[in-house]
C-alpha cells in the first residue's frame, strides 16, 4: 500500500511541474489509478492463514487497477487525441523520410525538432505509421509490444515462476507506465538488452548475437551490452560461443547501420553522437540536474571535466569486467546496469528517464529468481555421515549422540536407540499357498472318514 501511495505522489507531481501536456495528462490518470490501488490493498478483505488464493486476490486486483489507470487509460486517451512526446513523431517521420529520400536523417536541421538522435534500426518502429491507421500505427504501441515480448521470453529463459502479476506490476509502475504512455522510445532497447543477456546466460550464442545486433542498431547507448554479453558467453560456452555471438552481432547490426553510416556519415555523427552528448551546434532540450549536466553547464572546462569523468567511469567498468567477468545472466545485468548508470549520471546531457535501463536490468532478473524460488517445492537434503538414501531404511532408529556431563566434569557420548521407522520394518514373509492347500485337503479327508464311521452305527440302531 505504501508503494502505491508513493507512486501516486510521484504521478501527481507531473501536473504541477511538467510543461508537457502528455505528461500532465498521464499524471492525473496514473495518480488516480495508484490511489485506487492503495485503497484496494487497504480495504479488500484478505483470506485466512491457509487461503493462499484469498490472500493474493487483493494484490492481483490492486495491480490490475494500477495498470488500468497508469497505462491503459492514458495511453488510449493520448492515442485518440494524437498527443505524444516529440520523439514519437521523430521516429515516425524518419520512416517517412527513409521511404521518400533514402535517408532517415535531415541533412542540415535548423532546430532540435529536425534531429533524429537514433540509429537507423529505430526507423523500423515508424513503418507501421505508414501502413496502418493513425492509432494502430502509432510507434508507442510497437515500442511497448516489443518490450513486452522481450520481457516474457527472457522470463522463460531465466526460469521464473508465474509471470502475469510480476509483468503487470512492472508495467504499471511509473518506471514503465510513463514512457509507455507518452513516448516509449527506450523500451525496445531495454527489453532487448535483458533478452540478449538472458540468451547469453543459457549459452545461445547465435540468438544472443542476433538480438544484440538489433538492439545496437536502435541506440548507441545499448553498445555496452555487447562486451558484457560476450564475456558471459565466454564463461558459459567458451571461446567459440563468444566468437559466434560476436559474428552474429556484427552481421545483424552492421547490415542495419553500416550502409547509412557510409552514405550519410556527417548527418549520423552530428545527430546520433554529438546531439545526445550536448556537443552539437543545436543543443538538446533534454537535461536533468545530474552531475554530468551540472558540470557541463559551468562552461568549457566543466564540459571537458564531464567528458573525462564519463570516459574514466567506462574504463573502470571495463577493468572490473575483465577482473570479475559475469558468470550468469543476473550478474551480467548487474554489471551492465552499473556501467550505463555511471555513463548516464556523468554524461553532459543526461536525464532521469535514462536511468530506467539500469533499474530494470537489476529488477527483472531478481523478480524471476524470486518467483522461481517461491514456486519450487521444498527439497530436503541429507548431508554428512548420516546421509540416508530415500527408501533405503539406513540410519533409521538412531539419534545423534547425546553428551552426558559427569559430576567430575568429564563428558562421554552415548547413542540412543529408538524403534525403527515404519518404512524400515522388515516385510513379512509371503504365504506358502501350496502348504495351505495340503492342510485343507487333509482336513477334508478326516471329515469324510468321520462321517463314514458314524454311518453303520446309525443303521444298527
Amino acid at each position: 500500500m505504501l508503494g502505491a501511495l508513493g507512486c501516486a505522489g510521484w504521478a501527481f507531481g507531473f501536473p504541477l511541474i511538467s510543461n508537457l501536456a502528455s505528461q500532465r495528462a498521464w499524471g492525473w490518470s496514473a495518480g488516480a489509478g495508484y490511489v485506487l490501488a492503495a485503497l484496494v490493498l487497504a480495504l479488500w478483505p484478505r483470506g485466512g492463514a491457509g487461503d493462499a488464493r484469498g490472500a493474493a486476490r487483493p494484490i492481483r486486483l490492486a495491480v490490475a487497477t494500477a495498470l488500468l489507470g497508469a497505462v491503459i487509460v492514458p495511453l488510449v486517451l493520448l492515442l485518440v487525441q494524437g498527443q505524444a512526446q516529440s520523439e514519437v513523431f521523430v521516429v515516425q517521420q524518419s520512416a517517412v523520410r527513409l521511404v521518400h529520400t533514402g535517408s532517415p536523417y535531415v541533412p542540415h536541421p535548423v532546430n532540435w525538432t529536425g534531429y533524429t538522435p537514433y540509429l537507423p534500426g529505430m526507423t523500423l518502429f515508424g513503418f507501421p505509421h505508414l501502413v496502418l491507421p493513425a492509432v494502430l500505427g502509432d510507434a508507442r504501441i510497437w515500442f511497448l509490444l516489443a518490450f513486452l515480448v522481450c520481457l516474457v521470453v527472457s522470463w522463460r529463459l531465466l526460469r521464473g515462476g508465474p509471470l502475469a502479476v510480476p509483468l503487470a506490476a512492472v508495467v504499471a509502475s511509473p518506471l514503465v507506465a510513463l514512457p509507455a504512455a507518452v513516448s516509449g522510445v527506450d523500451l525496445p532497447m531495454i527489453g532487448g538488452c535483458i533478452l540478449a543477456l538472458a540468451l547469453a546466460g543459457r549459452g545461445n550464442a547465435a540468438r544472443a548475437g542476433i538480438v544484440l545486433g538489433l538492439v545496437c542498431a536502435l541506440k548507441w547507448t545499448a553498445w555496452p551490452a555487447v562486451p558484457v554479453a560476450l564475456l558471459l558467453l565466454l564463461q558459459v560456452g567458451g571461446r567459440r560461443a563468444a566468437l559466434r555471438g560476436l559474428l552474429w552481432t556484427g552481421l545483424v547490426g552492421g547490415a542495419l547501420v553500416v550502409p547509412f553510416a557510409v552514405a550519410f556519415p556527417q548527418a549520423m555523427v552530428e545527430q546520433v553522437v554529438r546531439f545526445p552528448l550536448g556537443l552539437s551546434t543545436v543543443r538538446t532540450p533534454a537535461g536533468s540536474p545530474l552531475p554530468g549536466h551540472i558540470l557541463a553547464e559551468l562552461g568549457p572546462a566543466g564540459r571537458t571535466a564531464s567528458l573525462v569523468l564519463f570516459g574514466l567511469s567506462g574504463l573502470a567498468v571495463c577493468v572490473w569486467l575483465l577482473v570479475r567477468p559475469p558468470r550468469d545472466a543476473r550478474s551480467a545485468c548487474d554489471r551492465l546496469a552499473l556501467g550505463v548508470a555511471l555513463a548516464f549520471l556523468l554524461a553532459p546531457a543526461g536525464r532521469f528517464g535514462y536511468l530506467q535501463l539500469p533499474v530494470l536490468l537489476v529488477l527483472w532478473p531478481r523478480l524471476a529468481l524470486r518467483a522461481e524460488r517461491s514456486s519450487s517445492p521444498p527439497v530436503l537434503v541429507a548431508s554428512g555421515e548420516d546421509d540416508v538414501e530415500e527408501g533405503s531404511g539406513q540410519g533409521a532408529g538412531v539419534f545423534p549422540p547425546v553428551h552426558h556431563a559427569e559430576p567430575d566434569g568429564s563428558v562421554h557420548n552415548e547413542s540412543v536407540d529408538v524403534p525403527p521407522a515404519p518404512d524400515a520394518l522388515p516385510a513379512p514373509d509371503a504365504p506358502d499357498v501350496a502348504a495351505i492347500a495340503d492342510e485343507v485337503r487333509d482336513l477334508a479327508d478326516l471329515d469324510l472318514a468321520d462321517q463314514a464311521g458314524r454311518a453303520p452305527s446309525a443303521a444298527a440302531r
